[in-house]
């Protein structure tokens, strides 16, 4: 009886803590209550946005433990027992840098959805999302201040258009993490779970704009692939382009290798469209 009564106040759930798009993939707002259970220690799982069972659980477990009701309904008492920093909803102030609070960590999430992520999802403002913000404002042709205010909330809503551009997949391997969050991070790419020195083959026809070493990516190559589309090639073993390279579709690029931050060979593969990352399998060819 009990699971069947937070099964249906799971869907009173979604109405109490209204998302910001329709998909629950996509729910800052869910996201937030769950870096605020994160931050009260009774919630381990991923902040993804989703309304599933664990954050059901979490929900419970505090209620429990502030001695309300355990229904699993993250109502008005329940967001009380969350403290200050549930105070705010999004929208309800400007955020800049210092601010901290439910507000910042939906702000954070709906960024990385929109191809902006800034590290961790944990409802602070810092240098990384004030940056993230820039970039976000730069390419929607807002003010560059930096502070999340309604007209950058506005273009938050609003889905990009993306070009018909189709892409050939760099290896031939299947896919591993996708994109999207993972642990309290967003995924910006897509890892194709490929052997050691398997090689990497450009996705199309591009300029080599970058070639060499970054923290975390290990040895990565990029690709000015044109119409403001920028194709990553991370973790390489090696590189076979020199910078300022141009190559046609399907050149050799490097070999699959495990350098940067990766516990194993895979190649982490991104793609760019006017500096927003966007899921590479929405661009790579189905029949590849």
């Amino acid at each position: 009886m009990l699971w069947g009564k937070v099964a249906l106040l799971s869907v009173l759930l979604l109405l109490v803590w209204p998302v910001v798009w329709a998909d629950a993939a996509d729910g800052p707002a869910v996201a937030a209550l769950q870096v605020a259970l994160r931050r009260e220690g009774v919630y381990r799982g991923p902040v993804d946005g989703v309304d599933g069972s664990q954050t059901r659980a979490a929900v419970m477990r505090l209620q429990a433990r502030a001695g309300l009701a355990v229904d699993g309904v993250a109502g008005a008492q329940t967001r009380r027992a969350l403290g200050a920093f549930a105070r705010h909803r999004l929208g309800s102030r400007d955020l800049r840098l210092g601010a901290r609070g439910w507000d910042v960590a939906e702000a954070q999430f709906a960024l990385a959805w929109a191809g902006y992520p800034s590290g961790s999802f944990d409802g602070r403002f810092g240098p990384h999302l004030a940056g993230a913000v820039r970039r976000f404002q730069a390419a929607h042709g807002l003010t560059v201040d930096g502070v999340v205010g309604a007209r950058t909330l506005a273009a938050l809503h609003e889905r990009p258009v993306l070009p018909p551009e189709r892409l050939g997949w760099p290896v031939d391997a299947p896919v591993g993490d996708g994109f999207g969050p993972r642990g309290d991070r967003f995924h910006a790419g897509v890892d194709l779970e490929a052997p050691a020195g398997t090689p990497v083959a450009a996705a199309a026809a591009g300029e080599v704009v970058w070639n060499g070493r970054r923290d975390g990516w290990g040895l990565l190559v990029t690709l000015a692939n044109g119409d403001g589309i920028r194709t990553l090639y991370a973790h390489l073993e090696s590189s076979a382009v020199r910078l300022g390279e141009r190559v046609v579709a399907g050149a050799l690029l490097g070999r699959v290798g495990a350098t940067g931050d990766a516990t194993g060979p895979h190649l982490h593969f991104e793609v760019r469209v006017d500096g927003a990352a966007v899921d590479p399998l929405a661009f790579l060819r189905p029949d590849a």
